[in-house]
């Protein structure tokens, strides 16, 4: 299956950026920002005076990032600049907005990217987003917050523990993903953890909020991620091996934290995939390959559920046959993802699902890589993006 039997290339993928990433100390995110860009523009083939375009995703509170960005860049006139916070969903979501303005024809060579250095030097990776975006509760978050739910890991240990109630999930089948993940990291010269991980080594990891072990937990990273996005046709004549984006959708969800709502047990991306596949003229049947967004286990299992790889509520015995990992019938998060490899927010499961469309993979190469589906997961189960890629074809 190619591009041309999936439906019509929206856009394309021409260039990847990815710098040093993990415990990279004495650089701010926009040091990183800059090193992305160039690194991606570079990787396409083309010129930094070839971007009309710039998407900007900071992270979470002050971290330095803007559109001043463009100045140190060099990028005098630009067609369209603008900064855009979806949480973990903005990378779907900026493919989504890069394609319409390259078909529309506002823009035509769009930098998108996420920058982040959020660890410090003495500082636990715990602690390290804690002293971000602090604000004053008011109402009844208050209340929340003096009850103890004072970071997002306990929001999502109730998501967790919400599931494992109503469908009798249990901490093994989430320790399966993180297991499957990290065979894949293994074979990842840029993971951050590579050493080999057994179900009992995950059931064996402290708890950090219950049911979610630390090895549930994704990791906490400095680096920065860039992709370059232009139109089919002129990608096709670049550097590398183009890919396409054929389709996308989101969806914003507010959950309520009441006993009716379906927080824990459906997320957005039970509205934004079928939205994403229905562009690209797909189903879920089509899909050779996941990346997904994995803040924690539990992401990915209640993803599987509401794409419909598996009805509700039968995640944990989906994942626990070992089909995710390599040799696997489903390969998901080939590199490691956010658990192993390391935390770009949606860049992450972005740009693994670029090396893998080009055959960049290496030891970890699938060879089945039609269509690709990367989900984007953004705060607390309230934004979710999704992404349908498939490997172009170069004119040359």
């Amino acid at each position: 299956m190619t591009s041309t039997s999936t439906g019509t290339p929206r856009a394309s993928i021409a260039g990847l950026g990815i710098t040093d990433m993990g415990k990279v100390y004495g650089r701010t995110a926009t040091d990183f920002a800059d090193d992305a860009v160039r690194r991606a523009v570079d990787d396409a083939g083309l010129e930094l005076s070839d971007i009309d375009g710039l998407l900007v995703s900071k992270g979470v509170g002050d971290t330095g990032l803007n559109l001043k960005l463009r100045d140190r860049l060099g990028l005098r006139e630009l067609a369209i600049a603008s900064e855009i916070n979806s949480f973990g969903a903005t990378a779907s979501v900026m493919m989504g907005y890069a394609s319409e303005l390259i078909q529309s024809g506002q823009a035509t060579t769009i930098a998108c990217l996420f920058a982040d250095a959020p660890l410090k030097q003495g500082l636990s990776a715990g602690e390290a987003y804690g002293h971000r975006g602090r604000v004053t509760p008011v109402d009844f978050a208050g209340v929340r917050i003096a009850s103890g739910m004072t970071s997002t890991t306990m929001y999502y240990s109730l998501a967790a523990q919400r599931h494992m109630n109503v469908f009798g999930t249990t901490s093994e089948q989430f320790g399966h993903v993180a297991v499957s993940q990290r065979a894949w990291a293994e074979k990842n010269p840029l993971a951050t953890m590579r050493k080999p991980m057994t179900l009992q080594d995950h059931q064996d990891s402290r708890m950090v909020a219950d049911p979610l072990h630390l090895l549930d937990c994704c990791l906490v990273s400095n680096g920065g991620v860039a992709v370059i996005v232009t139109s089919a046709e002129r990608a096709r004549d670049l550097k590398q091996r183009p890919v396409d984006v054929l389709g996308y959708g989101q969806t914003h969800l507010s959950h309520p934290f009441r006993s009716d709502s379906k927080f824990g047990i459906e997320t957005g991306a039970a509205q934004a995939g079928p939205k994403a596949l229905a562009m690209a003229g797909l189903s879920v049947n089509d899909v050779d390959l996941l990346e997904l967004y994995d803040c924690y286990t539990y992401t990915v299992l209640i993803t599987l559920e509401d794409y419909g790889f598996c009805a509700k509520g039968e995640g944990g015995a989906f994942v626990a046959d070992g089909k995710l990992g390599p040799g696997g019938s489903l390969p998901t998060n080939t590199g490691g993802g956010q658990l192993s490899s390391y935390y770009m927010w949606g860049f992450t499961p972005l740009s693994e699902a670029i090396i893998q469309a080009r055959g960049d993979g290496g030891d970890r190469q699938v060879d089945k890589r039609d269509v690709i589906m990367v989900s984007g997961n953004g705060g607390i189960l309230e934004h979710h993006g999704t992404t349908i890629l498939t490997p172009g074809e170069n004119a040359r």
